[in-house]
Order: C-alpha cells, then sequence, then structure tokens
C-alpha cells in the first residue's frame, strides 16, 4: 500500500487530492495538513510512502518545508504541487532534493502516475516540462536568476511580489539586514540596481 501525506492550506484541493488518491486500491491518504507546522508533525509520527507537499503554504515557504524534510529523513520522495511555471521551478526544487513536480492543473490527469514514480524511487515532471529541462541542461546562455541561491531566488520573487524587506524578514523568521544582504547580492548577480528592474525582470520571465 502507498501511503501518502498532503499538504495544503486549501481544504478544497487537499479533498480533491484525497479523492484521486483513495480511488486507487493500492493507495491510500495517511494525513492531511495545512501548514508546514501540521506536517512536520505529521511526518515525524506517521509511517508514510511519500508526501505531496504544496510549493505555498502560510506559515513557512516550501522550499524551506522540502528542505526541513529532506534534512529529517533523506530518503522520503517528496513530490511538489505548484501553480508556479514549471520550466522556472521544476528543475531548482528537484536540485534542492524534491522527487517530482506537478502542476496543479495537471493533479486530476498526472497526480496518481506522478505517485507511483516518486513513491518506488523515481523522479516526476511532465512531459513537457522534462523536454523544456533536457534543453536547458544543455544550454551554455543560462538566464541570470540561474545563477541565484534558493534562498536568493526566493526573495528576489518575493521582492517582485511587492513584499517590503521587512515583511520578507519576518516571513523567513531572519533579521531585516539579513535579508538586506541577500537583496544586495540579488542586485549584484542580476546586473540591477533597484526593485523595479528586479519586478520587471521577474514579469518578463514568469517568475511570478
Amino acid at each position: 500500500m502507498i501511503k501518502v501525506i498532503v499538504v495544503d492550506d486549501h481544504p478544497v484541493v487537499r479533498r480533491g487530492l484525497r479523492q484521486i488518491i483513495e480511488d486507487e486500491p493500492d493507495m491510500e491518504v495517511v494525513g492531511e495538513a495545512k501548514n508546514a507546522e501540521e506536517c512536520f508533525s505529521l511526518v515525524r509520527k506517521t509511517d508514510c510512502s511519500l508526501v505531496v507537499l504544496d510549493i505555498n503554504l502560510p506559515d513557512m515557504s516550501g522550499i524551506d518545508v522540502l528542505n526541513q524534510l529532506k534534512y529529517e529523513k533523506p530518503n522520503l520522495p517528496i513530490l511538489i504541487l505548484s501553480v508556479n511555471p514549471e520550466d522556472q521551478y521544476a528543475l531548482r526544487l528537484i536540485k534542492a532534493g524534491a522527487s517530482g513536480y506537478l502542476m496543479k492543473e495537471s493533479a486530476l490527469t498526472e497526480l496518481v502516475k506522478a505517485v507511483r514514480k516518486v513513491s518506488s524511487g523515481g523522479k516526476y515532471v511532465s512531459a513537457s516540462i522534462a523536454e523544456k529541462l533536457i534543453s536547458h541542461l544543455g544550454a551554455f546562455d543560462k538566464p541570470p536568476h540561474e545563477s541565484l541561491s534558493n534562498r536568493e531566488f526566493q526573495i528576489l520573487c518575493m521582492i517582485a511580489r511587492g513584499k517590503s524587506l521587512k515583511s520578507i524578514a519576518g516571513e523567513l523568521s531572519v533579521s531585516d539586514k539579513t535579508v538586506s544582504t541577500y537583496r544586495s547580492r540579488i542586485m549584484e548577480k542580476m546586473k540591477m540596481s533597484n526593485n523595479s528592474d528586479l519586478t520587471r525582470y521577474a514579469l518578463e520571465n514568469h517568475l511570478i
């Protein structure tokens, strides 16, 4: 039996994912969580085969949740569920330890296949993104944001969404000074001078 924990802050989404999974005779949902805190608690006390993780949670970035889960249980497969563009996020998250990346809009048709693949030790991305990732890996000219660390990339996207440095510091549980330092690094690596440039770049490259 493939035992799944579903982590998403929307009850309707969790209910829909549960129905898709439990329609399969060899799968069951052994727990649901609406935020990072509940997710960690469930994973620590529940025997499961994999976690289906929404990348956008209210109390912690999905990237940070992924990092913590991989730290605590390195062999636990994590399937990322997201509304963010695949071609900008999938490779970054798989490099960070995710076993797969699935767009929410594709869950109805691809979730079962993805769960089977990652629970057996494989990696899962959609066919369309697999082609893009292969092309990306073979490309010599990488866009500037590819040079950013995961944390820098996360803060770039938050700045581009109009969040203040103080707000970002609060969400990430770091100091204002730390966020300011990250912003300076981002500006340097991206060769930009202000938040407007970052926002325009993020929009043009479909990062937000």
